[in-house]
């Protein structure tokens, strides 16, 4: 095989890794019933004026499945985190005990957990587009080597079903980490 092929395959196979790193942080951003510091991730606390995450500006504990103790480092953001949580789609309504917020997760309702698989579908579908494009690109590279004659036919093609092998085992991780995602929201 060719060093440009070569480069091509790993320059795909690279981007296919992305794409389902991202896939799999996306699903663990999916709530399930038990708390984890991910489902806090995209919240942003207006803090003097500017947003800032809130991993930022707290401390998560997690004494509990479905409770969370949320510390702010400055006292005078707890009102501002309280209520980026209570504006959150986390559908939470956290306790001020004076010293940290109190966050008791509701309990999943079977309506629930179906539209957390049906998001979790979507992201895992969204995966698979992404690892398709790189499929495509790969293969319009391969392509245009064999069509500009610097590489042959043959490695090509050859180029053509390793590329097609990486597609196959990137989706099907994707599949995988849908599958264990979606019994861990069936699970009650």
């Amino acid at each position: 095989m060719s060093d440009d092929t070569a480069s091509i395959l790993k320059d795909a196979e690279a981007k296919m890794k992305k794409s389902l790193d991202v896939t799999k942080d996306d699903f663990t951003a999916i709530r399930t019933g038990r708390a984890n510091a991910a489902m806090f991730e995209g919240i942003t606390v207006e803090y003097y004026g500017t947003p800032t995450p809130l991993n930022q500006l707290a401390s998560l504990q997690f004494p509990e499945a479905r409770t969370v103790i949320v510390t702010p480092y400055d006292k005078s953001s707890t009102t501002g985190v309280e209520t980026a949580l209570r504006e959150s789609d986390l559908g939470v309504n956290p306790t001020n005990n004076g010293d940290n917020l109190r966050v008791v997760l509701p309990a999943l309702t079977e309506e629930r957990r179906k539209d957390y698989v049906k998001l979790a579908r979507t992201k895992a579908e969204d995966g698979r587009v992404s690892v398709r494009a790189s499929r495509g690109n790969a293969k319009k590279a391969i392509e245009k080597l064999v069509k500009d004659k610097e590489i042959g036919e043959d490695d090509g093609s050859r180029a053509e079903k390793e590329l097609e092998a990486l597609t196959k085992r990137y989706i099907e991780q994707i599949d995988e980490a849908l599958g264990l995602k979606e019994t861990e929201l069936e699970t009650i």
